[in-house]
Order: structure tokens, then C-alpha cells, then sequence
């Protein structure tokens, strides 16, 4: 307790909390902070967590993680072939600038979403559209060129949240850093990168969705989201009572912090949520599956969650969770640890062990470049499946980046493996985001450009029936399994911890946002 105390005194001094900090405002912590707050341009889960604060989607997501509800529009019909959406819009909505939301807002926002200007790397969320109407002032139609069966869970994804055409033209490059306009609970109020976001009752709030107990506005005047990186302050801040919640806490110390007479800490339920390294295979290093498949089977996944997540992970042998949605039983087996084997994998692809025992090839070393967040778990992680790769004759090579920059460092494209944890809500959600060759070169960083695996996912996209559905998407998970395009480690659990007087506190599992709206929380 000494050391977390210790931890508390340094923090103060680092983010300058105070003792007589205002009522009024709700004091977060973060690790992360993200390069800019506009999520029609990112991927990363730094940025979507503020975003859904302050912007709306059309539709929200319930707690259950699966079932789309009225947020935006308060209703909607689909045709009988799947192609043509009626969404009717509230009437009774304002952005946070006074604004008046209509119609025009949501065409503007999937316009801009889906064009080639702004290479929106989630833009495929939209469904591949044809034309987008708007009859009346509430009300959109959304034609798709070809049925889209994720459509209405990809509209619950801050890449979808409503834009203002306004603030996006008068802000131009600085739209989402100085600042940034919405329609949420909260408004944009200032951001000091990795140091604070502030955000700002909206007072006009009234939508909320109907999974929320208050509809608005929010019960607090300010939102205070402060950066803490260090794993050891934000332990020790929490349990010093100096924030009031938070959901990054170090997974190793959630035992201990649910020990704490002053918190609650709640699990995230569902949630699917993959740690795992990519392959960037048209690197030469990595272009050979049999390498990948060795460094896959190569490392000791219940060691690492035991060892280094005390058991709040489970390993991961499948790309995807066995809960989710569309879930291929075939996948199961596909991957089974056995050094004996990589070894002799290596061999057959040439890799002969040298002198130092690094594996050697015409000249050059097995010693690929890994990118790794230098927060929480990814250090620790990535030096022990380092260890592993040693044992092997691999020299993994591993380079951490702040979170701010990492993704700027991977879109240099020079490195043969990364890691993220990535949260997801259906194997469709996870297998379009990655594996499609559209998203090449980011989220598809893996580079894989194959015809097989893009038809798959378009006829699973494109299924109006479950069956069909889960068929090709489980194709598509036993192509992309069966050439190692990843090395799953785990599956992580997610947690919010917040002090007891704090009430209304549940965890959403919507894209490791586990305060979503925050409507129902007061003192």
C-alpha cells in the first residue's frame, strides 16, 4: 500500500488534482490518448470512446452487445430485399452548437464518410450504398447496392456517429483537435494531448436511448478525462479516491482493486475483445505460412495469461471468441502449440539455426520487426513471446510506440508484426474489418489481398438468411485461420472501476467503451 500511496503523491504532481476539485464534474482516467477525435478517420479505440460522448449514431446498441435500438432515428422498416432502409429521425434534436438536426446531417455525414477525399478506413460500416434520399426532413432513405446483413450493429459504431457539415467546413484541419461538433450528452470542450480532454453538459439533451433509465441532459456539469500511461498511478490514483472512474485498470491488479473498500469494479459482460500480432505478409520475413504458423504454435498462451494476466484473460487458439456470433466450430484445432513442430516448420522453409542461434537465409537473420502500444499488458506481452521465439531461432525484434504515434509508425509499413487488442460484437464485425482487401493497407495491415476470402465476405454481407450468413462467414474464418494470418494470444476481459459513492455505473461493451453515453451516472 506504501507504493500505491507513493504512486497517488506522483500522480498529483503530474496531472495537478486537487482535493477541492469542483462537485459538479466527473473526474476519468484514461492510459491512452489518440492523435485527433474525428472517427470518420481512425480506426483506434482511443479516439471512439470520446466520440460517443459527444456525437449520436442513428441507432444505439443495448446491453446485450447484439440488439440495435431507436437512438437518432426513432424507427426504421427494411424492404423485403434487404437493399432499401426508411429511417425516421427525431424532431426534437440539437447539436451542441444550437444547430437543428435533420435529415441533410445524416446524408452529409455518410457522404463524407464514403468518399474517396477522406479514405475513411472504416467506411466499408455503411454497406456498400447506392443512393441516400431524404423525402421529407426526418426522414432518410438508405439504398444499398446489395443487401448489407451487419447493417444496423455497423450503425451503432462511432465511425457512424452524425457529423455537422458546419463545423467540419469551418474547422477544416484542425476538426476534431480544436475542435468538434455533435449531438450527444456531451460537448467538446478543449484537448490537451496526453494530458486532458474536457467535455461539457450539453443542456438541451433530452434523446437518450431507451436502455438508459435518464434521458437526459447528464447529471454533471463537466467531464474531466485525464491521460495517466503509467499502469502503477492509475492503481494507485483510483484507490486513493483521486478519479472517480475509469476502465484501465492493469488486468494484474484488478484482484487487488476489487479488494478496496472505497470501489466497485465491474466486468464487461458480454464482451469479445482479442489481443493478437498481425503478419504483414508481403514482408519476405514473414511471406512463408509455415514461418507463421511456427511463431503461432511456437508460444505458451495459458502461461502468458496466467503469468502476466493472472487469469483475467482466457487463451486464444481461434480468431474469434467461440461466443460470438457466427462462431466456425472448424477453426477449433487449427492452431495447437508444439515448439517441436515450428522447429521443424522453420527447417523445411529454409531457415537453417546459425552459429548465435538465430535462424539464417540466404544471409539474412529470422529477426522481424514487432510494433507494440507501450501501455498496460503489450511490454510485458511482447517480451515473452519473445523469449518464446528465441527457443526456436527467431530474434523478434520488438519496438514500442506511444499511443498517440503508433498509428502513424504502422502506417509506415515497416514492420513485419503488430499488436492490438481489438473489440468486436459478431465474427462479420471482425472478419470485414480486417481480412477484406479493400481495407488494405489499414485495418488491413496484414496486406492480404485474396479473391477467395473477399467473396466469402460478400456473401456473407450480402446473406438475407442466418444460415446463409454463418456459412460464409465461417468460410471465410477457416481461410484466414488456415493461412496464420494472425497469432490470437487472448481473449481479454474488461472492467470499469469506479468509486462506490458513484452510482448508475454499468459497462457497455460497445468498442472498449465501456461508459458509452454515461446518462445514468450521480453522486
Amino acid at each position: 500500500m506504501r507504493n500505491f500511496l507513493k504512486g497517488v503523491a506522483a500522480l498529483l504532481g503530474v496531472v495537478g488534482i486537487s482535493q477541492g476539485a469542483e462537485a459538479q464534474t466527473l473526474r476519468m482516467m484514461k492510459s491512452l490518448d489518440a492523435p485527433h477525435y474525428d472517427g470518420q478517420r481512425t480506426t483506434w479505440s482511443p479516439t471512439s470512446d470520446i466520440v460517443n460522448m459527444f456525437q449520436d449514431t442513428l441507432v444505439a446498441m443495448d446491453w446485450d452487445g447484439k440488439t440495435p435500438i431507436p437512438y437518432l432515428a426513432k424507427s426504421w422498416t427494411i424492404s423485403p430485399d434487404g437493399k432499401l432502409y426508411t429511417f425516421k429521425l427525431r424532431d426534437d434534436v440539437t447539436f451542441c452548437s444550437g444547430k437543428k438536426f435533420t435529415a441533410d446531417d445524416v446524408i452529409y455525414s455518410f457522404k463524407r464518410l464514403t468518399s474517396p477525399e477522406l479514405k475513411a478506413p472504416l467506411a466499408w460500416r455503411a454497406g456498400n450504398i447506392k443512393e441516400l434520399r431524404a423525402p421529407d426532413p426526418y426522414t432518410v432513405e438508405y439504398e444499398l447496392n446489395e443487401p448489407f446483413a451487419d447493417l444496423l450493429l455497423q450503425l451503432t459504431m462511432f465511425t457512424t456517429a452524425i457529423h455537422n457539415k458546419e463545423s467540419v467546413e469551418a474547422l477544416g484541419k484542425d476538426y476534431g483537435t480544436k475542435a468538434i461538433d455533435g449531438t450527444g450528452p456531451w460537448c467538446f470542450e478543449s484537448w490537451q494531448p496526453r494530458t486532458e480532454i474536457v467535455l461539457k453538459r450539453h443542456d438541451a439533451y433530452k434523446w437518450g436511448p431507451s436502455m438508459y433509465a435518464n434521458k437526459g441532459p447528464v447529471k454533471f456539469e463537466k467531464l474531466s478525462i485525464k491521460i495517466v500511461p503509467e499502469d502503477s498511478s492509475r492503481v494507485a490514483a483510483m484507490m486513493g479516491g483521486q478519479f472517480d472512474v475509469t476502465h484501465q485498470i492493469p488486468l494484474q491488479f484488478i484482484q487487488q482493486v476489487k479488494a478496496s473498500p472505497n470501489l466497485n469494479v465491474q466486468e464487461a459482460k458480454p464482451n469479445f475483445q482479442l489481443m493478437y500480432y498481425g503478419y504483414k505478409t508481403t514482408r519476405p520475413m514473414v511471406a512463408d505460412k509455415r514461418v507463421r504458423e511456427a511463431m503461432n504454435i511456437a508460444i505458451n498462451r495459458a502461461e502468458i495469461a496466467k503469468g502476466i494476466m493472472l487469469g483475467n484473460a482466457e487463451p486464444a487458439y481461434t480468431f474469434i471468441d467461440p461466443k460470438a456470433l457466427d462462431f466456425a466450430e472448424s477453426t477449433k484445432g487449427i492452431i495447437k502449440e508444439d515448439v517441436e513442430r515450428a522447429k521443424k516448420l522453420l527447417d523445411e522453409a529454409g531457415w537453417k539455426v546459425g552459429a548465435d542461434g538465430i535462424r539464417e537465409k540466404d544471409g539474412v537473420k529470422l529477426a522481424p520487426r514487432v510494433l507494440f502500444t507501450q501501455v498496460a499488458y503489450f511490454p510485458r506481452v511482447s517480451e515473452a513471446i519473445q523469449g518464446y521465439m528465441r527457443k526456436i531461432g527467431i530474434d523478434w525484434k520488438i519496438v514500442g510506440y506511444d499511443s498517440t504515434i503508433a498509428p502513424a509508425e504502422m502506417g509506415k509499413q515497416d514492420f513485419e508484426l503488430w499488436t492490438v487488442t481489438f473489440p468486436y460484437i459478431s465474427s462479420g464485425d471482425l472478419l470485414n474489418f480486417y481480412f477484406d482487401s479493400k481495407n488494405i493497407p489499414a485495418p488491413n495491415r496484414m496486406n492480404w489481398n485474396d479473391a477467395q476470402t473477399d467473396e466469402y465476405l460478400k456473401k456473407g454481407r450480402a446473406s438475407i438468411s442466418d444460415a446463409d450468413r454463418a456459412k460464409y462467414y465461417a468460410l471465410a474464418q477457416q481461410r484466414v485461420t488456415e493461412e496464420h494470418l494472425w497469432m490470437p494470444v487472448m481473449n481479454i476481459a474488461m472492467y470499469t472501476t469506479s468509486l462506490k459513492k458513484l452510482k448508475g455505473v454499468r459497462p457497455h461493451m460497445l468498442y472498449q467503451n465501456t461508459f458509452y453515453k454515461g446518462l445514468d451516472y450521480s453522486f
